[in-house]
């Protein structure tokens, strides 16, 4: 007996219940961000890490002058000269700020005081520094003795000695054996660093001084200053 055949409808009915499976296409591969090798990683982590940590160009060297003192008595005494003509004649150096400027030293003050040279800051000229000297010491008499002396010809410095909350004193010899005093005077108003040495029958004083609210933003510079001073053998050539 042969066998029913499904009709159209059931067929239909068949075709549409069906699932037809589609083949996907293949994943695209997927690519990884390149990395460099880790020994070239971190070769430049270090790289930066030392430049970053590598000092700023020093401020002092391209910031700093030398100047060249001859200590010429009054009668000898032409006014500012040149520091170049200075250089093969100094009797002492000390640096200067780039900026300051030198204020020229009158040939009654050289006579009175004995003041030799000085630069100021144009932009707080009470901020200076200048050097005297007086002829006749073949040595450093005791470091008291030496300050009040000092004052004797300083109106400035002997007020700031009689107003000073404190005055510290120190000696000092340099590579060469010369003996030099250092002072630090901290004045109600201001504040003065202060260098004495004796050489070639003369004593020497290197002055630097400051207000106070001036002395505390820039000490670093003006102590530097300070122990840039130190006398100088004529050069023979």
């Amino acid at each position: 007996m042969a066998s029913a055949l499904p009709s159209p409808s059931t067929l239909s009915s068949i075709a549409s219940s069906a699932t037809v499976t589609v083949a996907k296409p293949p994943p695209k591969p997927f690519f990884k961000p390149h990395h460099k090798p880790f020994s070239t990683t971190l070769a430049a982590a270090a790289a930066a890490v030392l430049l970053s940590a590598a000092p700023a160009p020093s401020f002092a060297d391209p910031t700093f002058s030398l100047y060249y003192g001859t200590a010429a008595s009054a009668a000898n005494y032409g006014g500012y000269g040149g520091n170049a003509d200075k250089k093969a004649t100094a009797e002492y150096t000390y640096e200067v700020p780039e900026g300051w400027k030198e204020r020229l030293v009158s040939k009654v003050e050289k006579g009175t005081n004995g003041t030799d040279s000085e630069f100021y800051n144009p932009k707080k000229r009470s901020e200076r520094e200048y050097l005297t000297f007086l002829p006749g010491f073949r040595a450093l008499a005791p470091v008291d003795a030496v300050l009040s002396n000092l004052a004797l010809s300083d109106v400035g410095l002997q007020d700031q000695i009689a107003t000073a909350d404190e005055v510290r004193s120190q000696e000092r010899k340099d590579d060469n054996g010369q003996l030099y005093y250092a002072y630090e005077i901290e004045g109600a108003g201001s504040h003065s660093l202060i260098s004495v040495t004796c050489a070639r029958n003369k004593l020497y004083a290197h002055f630097v001084t400051a207000p106070n609210l001036d002395w505390s933003r820039d000490q670093d510079v003006l102590r530097r200053l300070h122990d840039s001073f130190k006398t100088a053998e004529p050069s023979s050539s």
